[in-house]
Parts: C-alpha cells; sequence; structure tokens
C-alpha cells in the first residue's frame, strides 16, 4: 500500500460527486477522429502578468483557478497539420467550480486565443454558479457580465463555441451556454448526457423559496424533458466519451483550417453521377419503395414520401451524416443534416412531405397532425437556426417541397411570423453559395423567403415536373376568383341548356322532371367548375401539368398517363430543357461566389392558378440536388 498523491485524491474525489476531474478528459480530447490516427497534443495555457493566455509547463492537477485553459491540436488526413481547438474544462472539486473573477478572466482569456489562432472554442462545463461567499460580493456578478459580453462579441464576429455539459451547470453557467449556442446567430453545437443539467435554479433552492421544482435537477433542466424536446440542446450522447465522438464528427464537416473559406473536401468514392432512384425509400403512410418512384410514380406530386430517404440518398454514401436537433418537439417537419455532398461538406435541410401526428395535448385553435410540406413555428425556427449555423462556414443546400407557412391561430399565437422572418433574413445574410432545390410542390409564403432575389449568391433549380404558385388552385377558384368561375360555369352550353329545359319544365307543371334535372344541373355543375381551370372534376386539389389552355372550358377529359420509370441522376449540371424528370447534382462552387441562376422562377407570378416550374429563358442550367 502507499499514500495517494494529490492528483489521485482530486480524481477521486470528483468521482464521488458524479463528475469528472478535468485532466482526466483530456486523452478524450486527444483522440484523433481517423480510425487508428495517431493521438493528438494538449498545451496548457494560463493568464500571464497582463492577464493574457500564455503557454504552462506545469505537471496536471495544478490549476489555481475552477477553470483549466489549454488548446488541442490533433493531425489528420486532411489536416495534417492538426486540427486546433481551444479548450475549456471546468473544474467541479473546486468550490464545484463557482465563477469568479479567476474563472472569468479565463473565459475571456480562452476567447482572446481562439481569436489569435482563428480556432473554435470547446468548453466542458459545470458550475453552481456565480460564487457566493462571506469575502465577496456583486463583484462576481460583474465579472459574469464582462464574460457575457465576450461571449456575445465573439459570436456574433461568427466565432464558434461548442458546449459540452458534463455535469449540473446552475445560474451563469446556463446564460452562457445559451450565449454561445442558443441563439439564431450562434454556429456552435450544446451536447449533453443523461448526467447533465442546466438550471437558472437548483431544486434545493428552489423548494426552499416556495418556488415550482421537479423530482431533481434532471426534470428541472436535464435533456430527455427539457433542453433536448424545446431544441436548446442540439445533440445526446451516452456518456462524455460519446459527446467527444459527436464533437469529432461535428468538426468533420464544420471544422476550417486558419486563413481557408471552407472546410477542406474530403476524399469520397461516390461517383458524382450514381442513379439515386434505387435508393431505399422507407416512410410511415408512404406507398414508395425506392426513391426514383418518388419522381416517377407520382406525376402531380401529390403522394406522401419521406425526406430523409431523399437526403441519405443524395448525399455521399461513404461520409456518415449527423442530423441536429433531432429530439425537438413540433419541429419534425424540417430535417437539418451535415453531410458531404462530392465530398464537399455542406449543409443539407429537407422539408418534411409526409404528414406527422402531433405529440401531446393539442390546441383547439390549432391543426390536429403537421401536414406535409407546411412550415410550423417550431419547425421555422429549426430551418431558421440551420442556415444561420452554416453561414460562412460551408455550402447550403436545401431540398424543397413547400406549401407555405401555416397560418392557423395557434400558429400565429407561437410566433409563426416571426419565426418565419427569421427564415428570410438568415437567406439574405447567408455567407456562402445556397442551391435551393424544388423536388415537389412550391406555394405561398415559403415562395418568399426562399427567392432567388434574396441572395446574388444563391441558385434555384427544380426537378422536372414541380410546381409552383402564389396560391393553390382550389383556393384560388373558391376564394380569389369565385366570379370568374361562376361566370364561365354559367357560360357552359351543357348548363345553359339544362337551365333552359329546368324552366320549361317548370312552365309546363313537370315537377318530377324539373327536379331531375335540378339533380342533374348540380352534377354537371360540379364537374364544368373544375374544368374551368384545368382540373380534373374528381380532384379537390390544384391543377397539375395537363392545365387547360387559356379560354378553354373543357380542358382535357384525363390526366397523362404515368411517364415509364426513369433514371434519377445525381450528377453533374446540364444544359437546356430537359425531355426526361432528372434530378442531378452538382458540387456547389466554394472558390468564388456562386453565380445566380434564374431558371426555375415560377411561371404562375400574378396568377391563382398553380401551374408547373418551368425555365425562364433558353439554355439555363438546370442544377439539380
Amino acid at each position: 500500500m502507499r499514500e495517494l498523491d494529490a492528483y489521485a485524491q482530486k480524481v477521486i474525489r470528483a468521482r464521488r460527486r458524479g463528475a469528472v476531474y478535468p485532466y482526466e478528459l483530456v486523452p478524450m480530447l486527444q483522440r484523433s477522429p481517423d480510425r487508428g490516427g495517431p493521438a493528438g497534443t494538449f498545451t496548457e495555457y494560463d493568464l500571464g502578468p497582463d492577464g493574457s493566455p500564455v503557454v504552462v509547463q506545469r505537471p496536471p492537477g495544478q490549476n489555481t483557478a475552477n477553470i483549466v485553459l489549454g488548446t488541442v491540436t490533433t493531425p489528420t488526413r486532411r489536416y495534417p497539420e492538426g486540427m486546433t481547438r481551444v479548450v475549456l474544462l471546468g473544474d467541479p472539486t473546486k468550490a464545484l467550480g463557482a465563477l469568479a473573477e479567476p474563472e472569468c478572466a479565463r473565459v475571456l482569456a480562452a476567447i482572446e486565443l481562439a481569436r489569435r489562432l482563428d480556432a473554435p472554442i470547446e468548453w466542458f462545463a459545470v458550475s453552481a454558479g456565480a460564487k457566493i461567499a462571506m469575502d465577496s460580493g456583486v463583484e462576481n456578478m460583474d465579472w459574469v457580465a464582462r464574460a457575457l459580453r465576450g461571449i456575445v462579441e465573439f459570436t456574433q464576429e461568427g466565432g464558434e463555441i461548442n458546449i459540452v455539459v458534463t455535469g449540473i451547470n446552475v445560474g451563469a453557467q446556463p446564460y452562457w451556454n445559451a450565449e454561445a449556442t442558443m441563439l439564431m446567430h450562434t454556429k456552435g453545437i450544446l451536447v449533453m448526457t443523461p448526467d447533465s443539467a442546466m438550471v437558472l435554479t437548483g431544486k434545493q433552492a428552489l423548494d426552499y423559496s416556495g418556488g415550482v421544482s421537479a423530482e431533481d435537477n434532471f426534470g428541472i433542466g436535464g435533456y430527455d424533458r427539457i433542453m433536448g424536446p424545446n431544441g436548446q440542446a442540439q445533440y445526446w450522447a451516452p456518456d462524455l466519451s460519446g459527446a467527444v465522438d459527436v464533437l469529432l464528427a461535428h468538426y468533420e464537416h464544420t471544422y476550417r483550417a486558419p486563413g481557408e473559406r471552407f472546410p477542406r473536401p474530403a476524399p469520397t468514392t461516390d461517383p458524382v453521377d450514381r442513379d439515386i432512384s434505387g435508393a431505399p425509400h422507407s416512410g410511415p403512410g408512404c406507398d414508395f419503395q425506392d426513391v426514383g418512384e418518388v419522381f416517377s410514380a407520382n406525376p402531380e406530386r401529390k403522394k406522401p414520401f419521406d425526406i430523409r430517404s431523399l437526403l441519405h440518398a443524395v448525399a455521399d454514401v461513404d461520409h456518415p451524416t449527423l442530423e441536429r436537433w433531432v429530439d425537438m418537439i413540433d419541429a419534425d417537419g424540417v430535417v437539418v443534416l451535415d453531410a458531404h455532398l462530392g465530398g464537399q461538406p455542406i449543409s443539407l435541410i429537407g422539408v418534411e412531405s409526409r404528414p406527422l401526428p402531433r405529440r401531446g395535448l393539442v390546441p383547439m385553435d390549432g391543426p390536429t397532425t403537421f401536414t406535409a410540406g407546411t412550415l410550423f413555428p417550431r419547425s421555422s425556427k429549426k430551418m431558421a437556426r440551420g442556415i444561420n449555423a452554416a453561414s460562412g462556414n460551408r455550402p447550403l443546400v436545401i431540398l424543397a417541397n413547400l406549401s407555405g407557412f401555416d397560418g392557423s391561430p395557434e400558429s400565429l399565437r407561437r410566433l409563426q411570423l416571426e419565426y418565419g422572418a427569421e427564415i428570410g433574413r438568415a437567406v439574405v445574410n447567408f455567407d456562402g453559395p445556397i442551391v435551393f432545390c424544388v423536388v415537389s410542390r412550391y406555394h405561398g409564403g415559403a415562395f418568399v423567403v426562399f427567392s432567388g432575389t434574396l441572395n446574388d449568391n444563391m441558385e434555384v433549380a427544380a426537378v422536372e415536373g414541380s410546381y409552383a404558385s402564389v396560391i393553390g388552385g382550389a383556393p384560388a377558384a373558391a376564394v380569389v376568383f369565385a366570379g370568374e368561375v361562376n361566370k364561365r360555369t354559367a357560360a357552359d352550353p351543357r348548363i345553359a341548356d339544362l337551365e333552359a329545359r329546368i324552366a320549361e319544365a317548370h312552365q309546363s307543371g313537370a315537377e318530377e322532371e324539373a327536379a331531375r334535372l335540378t339533380n342533374e344541373l348540380a352534377t354537371c355543375a360540379r364537374a364544368c367548375g373544375p374544368r374551368c381551370w384545368g382540373r380534373s372534376p374528381t380532384s379537390s386539389t390544384p391543377p397539375t401539368a395537363w392545365n387547360a389552355p387559356s379560354g378553354s372550358l373543357g380542358g382535357r377529359d384525363r390526366p397523362r398517363p404515368d411517364p415509364a420509370p426513369l433514371p434519377v441522376r445525381r450528377g453533374a449540371a446540364r444544359n437546356g430543357p430537359s425531355r426526361h424528370p432528372t434530378l442531378t447534382r452538382s458540387e456547389p462552387d466554394t472558390r468564388a461566389s456562386t453565380a445566380r441562376l434564374a431558371g426555375t422562377e415560377t411561371a404562375a407570378r400574378g396568377s391563382g392558378g398553380t401551374q408547373p416550374l418551368r425555365e425562364s429563358r433558353p439554355g439555363c442550367r438546370r442544377v439539380g440536388v
């Protein structure tokens, strides 16, 4: 037997509190993202005489503050010089990580160091909040505010702070976490584990003061019931080792070397002209067996399909995707993925194209299900945050099937207008190339917030057979053009003939014949009315590619036969109009500003009826997925 040294005693003391001693995290942080790759190096920093960060050479465990500051540099195949990150490690063995001047000064030093190195910050946070002691007062709150100001200024400049909540975070620390990762302009991620929680006031203090609490701190601010469903935690990991894996996967898509514009492309064996039509498709309530059927066996693009199946078919198959906000409740209508396309890291966003059931109590003034292709308040917020997170870092690709924003009283009460406007602002302010591709239908206010006129680096494209309009055909006929519909219906020769025969029957006293003709008139009016707008008499949905010519009352009596299944290529874009429906993929130009493509502006401007998207000028490139 031998006496434990001071370091081992601190490790044991941290474990007794259910926490991890900060220096025990260093081997995890040095882990290489490449299988079998070399471990990285950790360099510890502390404050110099002038308060700036300087390298220190000392044994582990000699930190004087409740936060350890350092850097980790890990060489990889894509970055042989090393991926460098600034690291902050909370120390729970010192007053449970309470925050005072020493800790706040090191947070500010970490921000200064990140600016100097042009590197992201990794923060493994555990803290009991601002220090409360007999020998200190509100000056600690001023230091917390100084650090808060530093975080706000750093993130507004485009800096990235990634938070891993390693234990219970109380008071000031959750606010720092929020300023770093939860606001619209932030780019960092927040990862939680089953042993972590973020609370403004701990359970004991809430109970003593008469406030409302829960059975424990995890019920107040844990992932499962609070931070995951509300979207403030972006990822969940089973333990700290898993949280580090999430960070490394995040850097696979987002890490930029100092002075470089985008993350470096990764080697890929996935050909750019791969046919995605054979990719598997699955989803509740969907009839399609593979992705190709979404386009070949769905002529009016009205059948539900699973957007995740399409997103995974488009992304490189040899690079795993990483989905953000998986557990954000009422935001399932938008899917935000980090992915690779042709080896280039991108942000890939899709809009769910099948009805989604609602969870929990449903308000009386809201929809009973989340309809396909519709943006609801929470999904609008998720969309805006996903766009902002990619701005200035990597290209953005959006695959859209959008029927607009939900306008129910519930949605308006839950800030639909605000979050919808945030999408428009995110697109306007996006720094980098955007590819917006319509894969199905495109209606309403969504047309405005994703218009190609919002950003000069935005390319707008559509898969052949897609549709766009200001408003759907059925609502347009019933509300906007009701008078015109009635006039055209009344002018139909069949309607005029029936009305004349009904009048003659009444004059001759043949009431039974008049009643029969009246029923026939009602049936004929229902059949003629839709045809005035080029729709099938059995359809209650907007018109499709077989619209009647302007001025024609009869239209075409039957739809076109379903086209034979055709290959859906994710290859390079091609010039000129296409004879067959194809889905092509072009790699975003990451070397310069991307020229705007106006080839898919809708031809239905100024018209309430839905019309197929078509190229607005000859020779336009059709950029696909």
